[in-house]
């Protein structure tokens, strides 16, 4: 197409603000026309801020409008399957926040009106375009670690959402771990065979009602006959935690570290270092990069490298991964 990419962002939270802010001003090819969310006062609030001259608190107004070529949903996952599906079949391209959908069987109707109506679809995982992750990846590739044969992650939060959040999150397996399930098939290039996960309540006891866990770990095989292991937590009260480490034949590759600026400070009392305070200031030009890509995809015609196949199998893990939690058994994961 010509021109630059019209795009209405749908659902103004946090994730949707940020892609907002990233549409209306850091990104040349793209046109922020109009912002939606539920409560109209933030809506326009956000228009206002932002320089936009429409906003709305109806979805359907931005997905039937002829003068949008596309679409940012980051509304609360229960919602994402039917706003994909209206969005293809107005012709709009989509970039929805993960997960794609809060139940795995909502994945595959999804998946094909995406491609019955030929529209673009990009799913919001931003650690692949994080500069680190995204040189890691060139780097297995290459072979510079030999064959990759266990992956490891970790993802740490300072604390937990409200209660309200997490009653209709999915749960600690689908709502954060999937990031690094992500990561492991993107890492390791190998689908996930099975799992075993684990999980706890340790600090935030209104979890228990919720039959949520803030302590989480999941062990990986994978088709290739790798395997890995995946810690989340809810619980890491120094700071936001971010690594992933590939162990290969010939060689590891760690990625990410809880030094926010290459600054030490030596003492009497020891060595310092900050601490990487919080998830926007650990992954804001990831955001940035993968809503580049995106519109760049629209302007010259090309498939977004993370689909909604994409999607569907890091929900497939994570729901295996819910299930194992439940069960207490490995749990395989179907073709």
């Amino acid at each position: 197409m010509k021109g630059n990419v019209r795009v209405a962002v749908i659902g103004l939270g946090r994730l949707g603000y940020w892609h907002a802010e990233n549409v209306a001003g850091r990104i040349n090819s793209a046109e922020l026309v109009c912002v939606v969310d539920a409560n109209l006062q933030r809506a326009e609030q956000v228009a206002l801020e932002l320089g936009v001259g429409r906003w709305s608190d109806n979805p359907n107004e931005v997905l039937e409008s002829t003068d949008i070529d596309a679409v940012v949903i980051a509304t609360p996952t229960g919602t994402h399957a039917e706003l994909i599906k209206k969005a293809a079949q107005c012709g709009k391209s989509i970039f929805v926040e993960k997960p794609v959908t809060l139940h795995l069987e909502e994945a595959d109707d999804v998946i094909l009106t995406v491609a019955k109506y030929n529209v673009k679809c990009q799913v919001g995982f931003m650690r692949r375009f994080d500069p680190a992750y995204a040189a890691a990846k060139k780097r297995i590739a290459a072979g510079d670690i030999g064959k990759p044969i266990y992956f490891k992650a970790l993802s740490r939060d300072p604390s937990s959402p409200p209660a309200e959040f997490i009653r209709s999150s999915g749960g600690i397996f689908l709502d954060m771990a999937i990031h690094d399930y992500d990561l492991a098939r993107f890492l390791m290039n190998s689908e996930v065979d099975s799992v075993t996960a684990h999980g706890a309540v340790l600090v935030h006891s209104f979890m228990e009602e919720l039959h949520d866990s803030d302590q989480s770990l999941t062990y990986l095989r994978f088709a290739s006959g790798a395997a890995g292991d995946v810690e989340a937590s809810r619980n890491a009260l120094y700071g936001y935690d971010i690594r992933s480490e590939v162990v290969g034949t010939e060689g590891t590759i760690q990625i990410g570290s809880l030094q926010h600026h290459d600054l030490r400070i030596l003492t009497l009392k020891g060595s310092t270092h900050d601490i990487v305070p919080s998830f926007p200031e650990r992954f804001k030009d990831a955001y940035q990069l993968e809503m580049k890509h995106f519109i760049d995809c629209i302007l010259q015609g090309e498939s977004p490298s993370v689909t909604a196949e994409d999607g569907k199998a890091a929900q497939q893990i994570a729901e295996a991964a819910t299930q194992s939690f439940k069960t207490g058994v490995e749990v395989k994961l179907k073709d």
